[in-house]
């Protein structure tokens, strides 16, 4: 894997990682279009975890003053032992309770996630059929309510779509942001919430591969590359986030659902005529 290769990736994670068009989708369509398969399973899951922490990075840094309330919150509200003593303390924990589903089920189902859903193929008819669920949600909804409206179901709702999102085409980001829409949230206040739920889901990703490859070590002439990648997923991630957040203000999500349809009809044609 060279340097390149590294920051091209680096950056398609950061990017789509939190637009709503896909990450993982998007990587496995990009090294199977140009013939990236670096030859060694190792190397990919190593460059995996490090895309991963870049863009725990970047989410990290953007909401870096949110994250402090919310772990300040949290001891608030378990020490007093109310939710109401402090607002971030009961989203903190609202959170926590998103992110169960997507934990147990990435424990369950990693080994089918790996082994069968990411057919290039499969990736483009998700990357379809969510778009178009995305465009429903998004005309539907009624788009009236706020971070402070969101209780326990719906985040327990939000949670089993963020889980549905390991498979590759569906993003975490866009699915999440649909069951947001679906429950009455606004643009932007689905997506923040989408973002936040995101933390300790790719936190603990990285976390969880990482410790899996801790004992063999970093292949050998691969610290460039890693150190390259992680750093465009992290610059690029941030700058997702800026950018979605502002422009869910006034728009709708109209442009990522046509992006999302004609990528994958057109990616479709290509692997069934290659």
């Amino acid at each position: 894997m060279s340097i390149v290769q590294a920051i091209v990736l680096g950056l398609v994670q950061g990017l789509t990682e939190f637009l709503p068009i896909s990450s993982s989708g998007h990587l496995i369509l990009v090294r199977d279009l140009l013939g990236w398969g670096f030859g060694r399973a190792e190397i990919e899951k190593t460059f995996d975890v490090a895309l991963h922490l870049g863009t725990f990075l970047g989410i990290a840094a953007y909401f870096i003053a949110d994250i402090g309330r919310l772990i300040r919150g949290f001891f608030v509200v378990l020490f007093r032992g109310s939710l109401s003593a402090d607002p971030y303390g009961r989203l903190a924990l609202l959170i926590l309770a998103a992110t169960i589903p997507a934990a147990v089920a990435g424990k369950l189902g990693e080994d089918l996630v790996e082994k069968r859903l990411g057919i290039p193929l499969l990736v483009c008819g998700l990357l379809v059929v969510f778009g178009l669920l995305m465009g429903w949600a998004d005309m539907a909804g009624r788009r009236q309510r706020e971070l402070a409206n969101v209780g326990w179901a719906e985040a327990i709702i939000i949670g089993l779509a963020q889980a549905i999102a390991l498979a590759p085409g569906t993003s975490r980001s866009g699915v999440t942001m649909t069951a947001g829409l679906f429950l009455g949230l606004k643009r932007e206040t689905a997506a923040r919430f989408s973002f936040l739920i995101s933390l300790p889901a790719i936190a603990g990703a990285a976390l969880l591969k990482g410790a899996k490859l801790a004992s063999s070590g970093i292949p050998e002439g691969l610290g460039g590359p890693l150190a390259a990648g992680t750093a465009a997923a992290a610059v690029s991630g941030a700058f997702a986030i800026y950018w979605l957040l502002r422009y869910l203000q006034r728009h709708s999500l109209r442009p990522f659902v046509v992006y999302r349809v004609v990528a994958g009809v057109v990616l479709a044609i290509f692997f069934l005529a290659r």
